[in-house]
């Protein structure tokens, strides 16, 4: 990559503390890329997952690690793809990029707070699997975990970033143990799967698709907290290029395992991952293996928001100091140098919208619109991403993970089984697009007066 000079900030201080530095950004990015939910997602689509893995990995996460690099090393300031897009295409495209991704990461925490407490019962043993599918469990303890983060947020990076740090851990020792446990049980009664590289398509697996390429998202997280890095513009490009590969391998090995231990027809979308672990530890002998992997999902879960907490703060904090948003979003506290305002502010949202998709629907019709909301807002953002890349040289890498984002957003529009109604389903998900556009008009207008 061709060394170029870093673009002049605007609008952002100086207020905020560099704590990060590269051993603590490649966990970072590994802590907020792996979710061990996906894992379960992908497997239910059938046993051609671990292509659509490769074929991701290869054609959209590999691409944005080179577009991302470019970037980060072009304008390392605080607020990443707002940034990025604000100097290349202007402000009103900033604040639809904006506006879009950040609501897509409120989006993210009523989906992975679901999937999360789901799966954290299911591990416990068989007297707790029944609180998996239960409403009032899985509201409660979410509630709970996203306080936990908000708190842990406002205290800072200097804390918080030893969360991340061991979220990423534990996240890579999960993907671990699923190995070893696959490669025991098929050493004694073969595959549980049948082996294919391609499988049919259905309209749910079109859906899933979309959520694994999803899952290959994250590496854009990193940047948003540019101003609390060490020399950024060097340790964000060579992290982003070293992450990409081992979070590909994580997913696709972990995806074979559960393949390998559970027929991929009856894996859970939203605990299969822990419903793999129970079945394989019983037929390895390893009974006292699942209670440990629920605290290994709860660490992991715990990084993962901590990670996401801290990029959907500092982007309203960017954005308040460009006057887009009330300037009270660019507010530092005077103790513990954290965007305070922006983190309470993401918290409060997201604990409404966990509050809100549940009406009219059951419970996995729940997860699974908001799931396809986050996944339409979050990565709708990779256009302006991939258009700053091409416009800053990285053409390749725009043109292959430009057009996999394309094809992933139209996935993303295809209900599942879980869906009662298609209506409200393609109601709330297209509805959802057209108010994020008018918001994002709003904030720009009222901005430039």
């Amino acid at each position: 990559m061709e060394d170029t000079a870093a673009a002049p900030a605007r609008g952002v201080g100086a207020e905020l503390r560099r704590e990060l530095g590269f051993r603590d950004l490649v966990l970072f990015s590994l802590a907020g890329i792996i979710g061990v939910r996906w894992i379960a997602a992908a497997a239910r689509s059938g046993p051609s997952a671990v292509t659509i893995w490769i074929f991701g990995t290869v054609f959209f996460f590999i691409p944005s690690a080179f577009a991302i690099a470019r970037l980060s090393a072009r304008y390392p300031q605080t607020g990443g793809m707002y940034v990025w897009t604000r100097e290349s295409f202007g402000d009103w495209h900033a604040c639809l990029c904006f506006l879009s991704y950040w609501l897509g990461l409120i989006f993210w925490f009523p989906s992975a707070l679901m999937a999360y407490s789901s799966m954290a019962a299911y591990a416990l043993g068989p007297r707790f699997v029944h609180l998996a599918d239960s409403r009032t469990y899985v509201i409660s303890a979410s509630l709970i975990s996203l306080a936990l983060v908000t708190i842990a947020n406002v205290a800072g990076l200097r804390f918080g970033k030893w969360i991340d740090n061991l979220g990423g851990a534990s996240a890579y020792l999960i993907g671990a143990v699923v190995t070893v446990l696959a490669i025991i049980v098929v050493s004694k009664r073969g595959f549980a799967s049948p082996f294919e590289w391609v499988s049919a398509p259905t309209w749910e697996r079109v859906n899933f698709w979309s959520q694994m390429a999803f899952a290959l998202s994250g590496l854009e997280l990193a940047p948003i907290l540019a101003g609390e890095i060490r020399r950024p513009e060097r340790t964000l490009p060579r992290s982003s290029l070293l992450v990409a590969p081992l979070a590909g391998l994580f997913y696709a090995a972990c995806t074979a395992g559960v393949l390998a231990i559970l027929p991929y027809n009856s894996v859970n979308a939203m605990h299969g991952l822990a419903q793999t672990v129970q079945a394989g530890a019983g037929e390895a002998g390893f009974l006292w293996l699942p209670p440990l992997v629920a605290i290994l999902v709860a660490l992991s879960a715990l990084g993962q928001f901590s990670v996401l907490g801290a990029a959907a703060a500092r982007l309203p904090y960017a954005v308040g100091a460009d006057r887009f948003l009330p300037q009270a979003f660019a507010r530092v506290h005077p103790r513990w140098h954290t965007p305070y305002i922006s983190i309470l502010v993401v918290g409060g949202i997201a604990a409404l919208f966990l509050l809100a998709v549940q009406v009219g629907d059951t419970m996995r019709s729940a997860y699974q619109t908001v799931t396809d909301m986050m996944i339409v807002a979050g990565l709708a953002p990779f256009l302006y991403i991939f258009g700053a890349a091409w416009k800053n040289g990285a053409r390749w890498s725009a043109l292959f993970g430009g057009a996999t984002t394309i094809l992933t957003l139209v996935c993303a529009t295809v209900p599942t089984a879980d869906v009662g109604s298609v209506w409200v389903f393609e109601a709330k998900l297209w509805g959802g697009t057209g108010v994020i556009i008018l918001l994002a008009r709003i904030l720009y207008l009222r901005g430039r007066r």
